[in-house]
């Protein structure tokens, strides 16, 4: 009987270790499971958090065009068509120019009083359209303000540097007009006294336009015959091109350096062939920087009794 109690213990001993393993064995398999799960649904995760970065692209985002002066936001940008390399190009040259356009300030020039004072003169500004369309070029996802680079120019004279600016004469040219020709004279006296007296410091530029402004009545200007097309046509401000072009042959002879200059479509009979400036208000322009390391100044008169017009560029003895 003993045996037999005996081997029933250790039946039932075996039997509850048994289902004792097997509980502890699921309940572990099921942990390991949850484990698992948990990791594989962090690697889901990441691996779409990483699809997502990868997704990020140039043309899908905004962009904001800074003042490279102030930092202030010019224009907001969205490249859309970054990936479609010319017409993208075409793209940012255009908005490049739209914005210069709204920038783009001449450099108003100094001039001397009768006093031999300094009077005037403003900063050039000049917004780099290549500069800027490289920016746009060279896009990225982790920077998204675009640089907009925009330089000031101030006039490069003092009064230290300009004295006794008049002293020597660097060249001189003079053309001639008919004194009878009294409305066409009066164009040619009037530019001359709009150019009279600039001083340019050492690589500061000159825009005939900007210096003699527009040419209407309200100003003074008389009509007089003018080229246009190879034909003589009545314009306000006939005229003044003699005076660019007198100015011309003066700082050519002086060595200043000639920046943009166009020729007439026909032959103009106050200067050799060859050696005029034309200009029009909104369309050709006459312009030359100063390349020497001093300053000089632009004489002009128009003596309407004589009909002599004299461009004379001067400097200060001890600077040549």
């Amino acid at each position: 009987m003993k045996k037999v109690l005996g081997a029933l213990l250790l039946g039932a001993t075996i039997v509850s270790a048994f289902i004792a393993y097997s509980m502890y064995t699921n309940h572990s398999a099921k942990q390991t499971a949850a484990i698992e799960q948990k990791q594989a649904a962090k690697k889901a995760e990441k691996k779409t958090e990483k699809k997502k970065k990868t997704v990020l692209k140039v043309e899908d985002l905004t962009y904001q065009l800074k003042d490279s002066r102030t930092g202030q936001v010019m224009k907001e940008f969205k490249p859309v068509h970054y990936k479609d390399k010319d017409v993208y190009d075409q793209e940012i040259k255009q908005l490049a120019s739209e914005l210069a356009k709204g920038i783009d300030t001449p450099m108003q020039n100094i001039k001397m009083d009768a006093n031999g004072s300094l009077t005037g003169g403003s900063k050039q500004i000049i917004l780099k359209e290549a500069e800027l369309v490289k920016n746009l070029q060279n896009l990225n996802t982790k920077q998204l303000d675009v640089k907009v680079p925009i330089y000031e120019t101030a006039p490069n004279v003092t009064a230290a540097s300009a004295q006794g600016i008049a002293d020597v004469s660097l060249a001189s040219y003079s053309t001639r007009f008919r004194p009878s020709d009294t409305s066409r004279n009066r164009n040619v006296q009037l530019s001359a006294e709009a150019i009279n007296n600039v001083v340019l410091g050492p690589g500061d530029s000159f825009s005939y336009n900007q210096t003699v402004g527009e040419r209407t009545a309200e100003r003074g200007y008389q009509p007089a015959p003018e080229i246009i097309n190879k034909q003589l046509v009545m314009g306000i401000g006939g005229g003044i091109c003699q005076t660019s072009s007198t100015l011309f042959n003066a700082i050519d002879g002086a060595g200043l350096q000639v920046t943009a200059r166009s020729h007439h479509s026909k032959h103009v009979g106050y200067v050799p062939a060859g050696r005029d400036a034309t200009v029009s208000w909104g369309g050709p322009d006459f312009k030359f920087t100063n390349n020497k390391d001093y300053p000089v100044i632009i004489k002009a008169y128009a003596n309407v009794n004589t009909g002599v017009l004299t461009v004379d560029v001067r400097t200060s003895q001890h600077a040549i």
